[in-house]
């Protein structure tokens, strides 16, 4: 038994990715095999139907879990807060509570310089990002108060450091870690743990980034001390596992990094 048995958690954008080398490939899907493996029930949300099915019948077969897969799009044409209504109606319906939140899905234009950047790839980074923790945070209150659980935000060395190419998803990633320290502040009385974590994880999409733009690769993308990027499942995933278990001691609204597998509270 885990420590997450009998616990189910929503973990947004947790379609199923994998490197080249075959492990896991996304943050989000690292962290539902962490959190399968230690046995919580799932809802993974996406926009691709086919990643999410994939996830679904992997983590189901090798882990013995129940996962509900939602396909959900946060974005500027959207009626936002239906979008996430469902996603938290079919979850109670499904499994009667919500004891984490992880909010993990963004979507970004990384590489466009400021200068060139576009309203759409403004909103396309805000929208699928900030707005979409603000909503998911919202909708899922009640059930977290109720449950004492934990929400997990995630944010970026890209808003941290400035980095070059990423305005729009730094910001969006800023607006995430103000919003997750307010949370923090006004929920503590409720029992809820809010934390933010701000990875650098070795991802599909990082693999992609590199092929892309190289020079923007070069520019921002630093080697830890340690030596490797952060593993999505057995760093990132197992921090996400600490930071909802029942014998988890950091501070809520505390900032945690993770480079390379080294993380520290600044």
């Amino acid at each position: 038994m885990g420590f997450l048995t009998g616990k189910t958690a929503i973990i947004t954008g947790a379609g199923k990715a994998t490197l080249s080398n075959g492990r896991c490939g996304s943050i989000g899907y690292g962290i539902a095999t962490a959190y399968a493996k230690e046995g919580a029930n799932l809802v993974i949300t996406g926009r691709n139907v086919q990643k999410l099915s994939d996830a679904k019948e992997d983590l189901e077969a090798k882990y013995g879990i129940k996962v509900l897969t939602v396909q959900a799009d946060v974005n500027a044409g959207a009626d936002n807060e239906a979008v996430v209504q469902n996603v938290v109606k079919q979850t109670i319906d499904t499994f009667g509570d919500i004891h984490v939140l992880i909010n993990n899905a963004q979507a970004s234009a990384s590489g466009v310089t400021l200068a060139d950047h576009t309203t759409e790839q403004f909103d396309l980074a805000l929208y699928s990002g900030l707005y979409a923790t603000f909503y998911y945070m919202k909708a899922c209150y009640p059930y977290l108060a109720r449950t004492k659980g934990s929400v997990i935000n995630f944010a970026s060395g890209a808003g941290l450091f400035g980095n070059f190419g990423q305005c729009a998803y730094a910001a969006a990633k800023e607006g995430v870690r103000g919003l997750t320290r307010v949370a923090a502040t006004e929920w503590g009385k409720d029992g809820i743990n809010v934390n933010i974590v701000c990875p650098l994880a070795w991802t599909s999409q990082l693999e992609k980034f590199q092929q892309a733009y190289p020079e923007a690769f070069q520019e921002n993308v630093k080697m830890p001390p340690m030596g490797h990027y952060g593993d999505a499942e057995e760093e990132i995933g197992r921090v996400c596992v600490q930071l909802a278990s029942p014998d988890f001691k950091f501070m809520t609204g505390e900032t945690i990094t993770l480079e390379g597998g080294l993380g520290q509270r600044p």
